[in-house]
């Protein structure tokens, strides 16, 4: 199907539409990939867990007594059984509701009931996954070989850590169903050919014409910006690798964040420079994710396919820890913007859909000037999946398998 896509265009209708192409997506893609599912502070003490399904596979992250960020599948040694429920909580140890067997919060089986004289608790522990914590933002992976962090973390740890995140805090979280796949929801949101006419509150504040790698002709303005960052001690970018792309650059003239006005939605800011006047740090990965750091709040959206036409998005809004909610934020003023964007984006994604799944969808050509991270989103998708199909023909034909990295 790969060999009919025409340069610069979208991908054939199967991509969109084929419960058999979401299945190789969940296994090989949000299988094999790293993921943004939160922030450091949303685990503020021991105890503290995150839990969450991707695509099939439930887990878990955990905060251990000895203030160590674990990450965890969320299935009981014993049988298999889910063990805490999606969504956030705090306990003393793990327990499955199934048959109580339980764990302490390294992952450890501590309690196995009725298990016969001789049994191995040490070999029954929960099965670790990879975690990565940068600059306060968490990534995981559910690979058994995760791709390299090493060139990711060494360009998003000194962009993203003036901001603090450790003094910050969850402000609100909103969880929104599409019916539209993951693909044409990521494509959506990596481009804004389609701002002007369909976000009138994003683009009060959003550069819609800035370039499209957010790295900016250098205009005077522009260069005004990036001298008065350089002096701040913040690093403008671009810095792009082959997953992920990191680059701050100035809101609309007059704009101080996000808003109805360009006006601070937060009295307290999470950037002291400038009273938090330093535009955005956009930051993105492959396959799912793209947050906007600004000097009063931070904005995250990650998507997670549940079905060929179906997609969950989450957003999540940080502060600092602290603004006083009803005094220094409100939350329906704080969300706004981007919930808007998202509701918009989301009806977006599944007009889309519609047409997609029609007779008369064929693959369309990117503008390559409007839709540059769309294009490069599509390409990394589809050189993702020749190299794993690729690796998979190796396997069957009797050669060693080897991880490829995806340029």
């Amino acid at each position: 199907m790969l060999a009919t896509r025409p340069a610069g265009h979208s991908l054939p209708q199967a991509f969109y539409t084929d419960p058999a192409v979401h299945d190789f997506d969940i296994e090989t893609v949000f299988g094999q990939c790293w993921l943004m599912i939160g922030f450091e502070v949303e685990l503020p003490r021991p105890g503290n867990y995150l839990a969450l399904t991707i695509g099939r596979t439930p887990i878990m992250l955990v905060r251990g007594r000895d203030a160590a960020l674990r990450g965890f599948f969320n299935s009981c040694r014993h049988r298999g059984a889910q063990i805490c429920a999606d969504g956030a909580g705090r306990s003393a140890r793990i327990t499955c509701p199934y048959h109580q067997w339980t764990y302490e919060l390294d992952g450890s089986l501590v309690h196995a009931g009725a298990m016969p004289e001789g049994f191995d608790k040490g070999m029954h522990g929960l099965k670790p996954l990879a975690v990565e914590v940068v600059a306060g933002a968490i990534y995981v992976s559910l690979a058994d070989s995760p791709p390299d962090f090493t060139a990711f973390r060494a360009d998003l740890e000194p962009m993203l850590a003036p901001f603090n995140l450790k003094d910050a805090k969850l402000a609100h979280e909103i969880t929104l169903v599409e019916k539209a796949n993951w693909k044409l929801v990521m494509e959506n949101a990596r481009e804004c050919y389609h701002c002007a006419a369909c976000h009138p509150e994003l683009g009060i504040t959003f550069p819609i014409g800035i370039s499209p790698n957010f790295s900016a002709d250098e205009g005077a303005r522009l260069a005004a910006y990036r001298d008065r960052m350089t002096a701040a001690g913040l690093t403008v970018g671009p810095a792009d690798g082959p997953w992920w792309q990191c680059a701050r650059f100035p809101l609309n003239e007059g704009c101080v964040s996000m808003s109805m006005d360009g006006q601070p939605l937060v009295k307290k800011p999470l950037i002291e420079a400038y009273g938090g006047d330093t535009g955005s740090f956009r930051f993105a990965i492959e396959p799912h994710n793209f947050c906007h750091a600004l000097g009063d709040h931070v904005f995250m959206f990650s998507a997670y396919p549940t079905g060929p036409e179906e997609t969950i998005v989450v957003a999540k809004w940080l502060v600092h820890k602290d603004a006083v909610e009803g005094v220094d934020y409100d939350v329906p003023t704080l969300i706004h913007t981007w919930d808007q964007t998202n509701r918009q984006d989301r009806d977006l994604a599944e007009n889309n859909q519609r047409g997609v799944n029609g007779r008369g969808y064929m693959p369309g050509p990117y503008s390559q000037e409007a839709e540059a991270l769309v294009l490069r989103f599509v390409d990394w998708y589809a050189a993702h999946v020749a190299a794993t199909v690729e690796t998979a023909l190796a396997g069957v034909n009797g050669t060693s398998p080897t991880l490829v990295e995806v340029a």
